[in-house]
C-alpha cells in the first residue's frame, strides 16, 4: 500500500506548536481540513494503528498517535499486536 499524502500531511501539521492540543480538543473540526478518503478517516477515527501504519512515515505515526493522547506503552502494544497477526493471503 502506498503512503496516503493527507494523512502525511496531518501528522506533519501536528508537529507545529499547540497542534495536538487543538486536536485532542476537536478532533473532527481539525480532521475537516484534509480531504481523506473514507477508509483512512474512518481508520484515524478508531485509532487502528494497523491500517495507518502502511500509509505514513514510522516516526510520523508514532509522533500522530501521541499528539492524538495515545500513550506510548498503548502505543508499542498495538505495533506488537500487529505482529502476531497472521498474514492474508
Amino acid at each position: 500500500m502506498a503512503t496516503d499524502y493527507w494523512f502525511s500531511k496531518l501528522c506533519y501539521d501536528l508537529q507545529r506548536p499547540g497542534a495536538g492540543a487543538e486536536y485532542r480538543a476537536d478532533r473532527e473540526k481539525v480532521l475537516a481540513r484534509y480531504p481523506l478518503a473514507p477508509e483512512v478517516l474512518a481508520a484515524i477515527r478508531a485509532d487502528d494503528v494497523a491500517t495507518l501504519a502502511p500509509l505514513v512515515n514510522a516516526y510520523l505515526l508514532r509522533f500522530y498517535f501521541g499528539a492524538a493522547g495515545m500513550n506510548d506503552e498503548t502505543f508499542v502494544a498495538k505495533l506488537h499486536a500487529m505482529q502476531k497477526e497472521p498474514a492474508h493471503g
